[in-house]
């Protein structure tokens, strides 16, 4: 049976996400503790006892979600849960480097610091208010680009994340973005709604947040994984260092291509998929896309005692 395990993006944080395991496992205390170290910053105070506003800062909640994924990952690994013949690793946006963390390409402490300063940048590449980002369901891809072009007029609007048959989101200026809203309504989408985010992420205004990653990353050593990655930008495999690089550097600007990659993991034989982290966000995507693959989410001791009874 084809294995993947996939990892989530933003919008999945929430005060206290890690924390049994941190208490019930050793290896994923550890995670935390170095990631804390690496960011010479009590991250994991913030995780489990700070404001919600204050983990969904783009430069808090990116590490804090690849920490709490890395930290589930090491419970199945201290659990021996991690099987031999995983297919490929995938993740949603940042989730993408938690999928490389995981599958040894990237160093925690180093993926650690490359997402704050990730969340950095590309919350600094568009002032708050300027940009925005909206949800469109009900339509596909097609409508939807469609839609945003119409919208853009002189201004950026673009399909940033096609995340399942019915659910597509825009991101770009803020005037377009609502634009492309009313468009939508009038073009029979069942929703269409400006999401909670603090900058337009997965369009051409992450300019500047592009350059300082394809900065960061040419400093750092990328390792090939134990399996190939599907990256978000090609929703294709990627094993090769340059490539991985090359994938992560275009992916700020670039759609999130999750129907495709779930497609093209559907066409490889994949039946089984663990979303490792926090939420259950990609489980009901990855649904929408074929509901004959199987999910498992592991955010918690329970979700791994439900697999260890089941294997018993």
């Amino acid at each position: 049976m084809g294995l993947t395990f996939v990892f989530p993006g933003q919008g999945a944080q929430s005060i206290g996400m890690g924390q049994a395991l941190a208490k019930a496992y050793s290896k994923s205390r550890k995670v935390f503790e170095e990631v804390d170290d690496a960011l010479d910053f009590k991250l994991s105070k913030l995780i489990w006892e700070g404001s919600v506003a204050d983990l969904t800062l783009t430069k808090n909640a990116q590490p804090a979600l690849m920490a709490t994924s890395i930290a589930a990952f090491r419970a199945m690994e201290e659990e021996n849960l991690i099987p031999d013949n995983i297919n490929f690793f995938a993740g949603h946006s940042l989730g993408e480097y938690s999928a490389l963390c995981a599958a040894g390409a990237l160093e925690l402490s180093v993926t650690a610091k490359l997402l704050r300063t990730r969340g950095e940048a590309m919350q600094k590449a568009v002032p708050i208010g300027i940009g925005a980002m909206a949800a469109i369901l009900g339509l596909n891809l097609k409508s939807v680009e469609n839609i945003a072009a119409q919208a853009a007029q002189t201004q950026i609007c673009q399909a940033a994340n096609d995340n399942d048959p019915n659910q597509v989101v825009i991101s770009g200026h803020l005037e377009a973005v609502e634009r492309a809203i009313e468009i939508a309504k009038q073009s029979g989408a069942r929703r269409a709604i400006l999401l909670p985010v603090s900058a337009p992420f997965h369009c051409k205004l992450m300019q500047p947040a592009t350059d300082i990653m394809d900065e960061a990353l040419s400093k750092v050593t990328i390792k090939k994984p134990i399996s190939p990655i599907v990256a978000n930008y090609s929703a294709r495999p990627v094993v090769e260092p340059s490539d991985i690089k090359d994938s992560l550097v275009k992916q700020i600007m670039g759609r999130v291509r999750w129907r495709e990659s779930i497609e093209f993991l559907s066409n490889r034989g994949v039946k089984q998929v663990y979303e490792v982290g926090a939420g259950k966000a990609l489980t009901g995507m990855i649904k929408r896309v074929n509901k004959d693959i199987s999910c498992q989410n592991i955010g918690s001791p329970e979700d791994l005692n439900k697999i260890l009874l089941r294997e018993n």
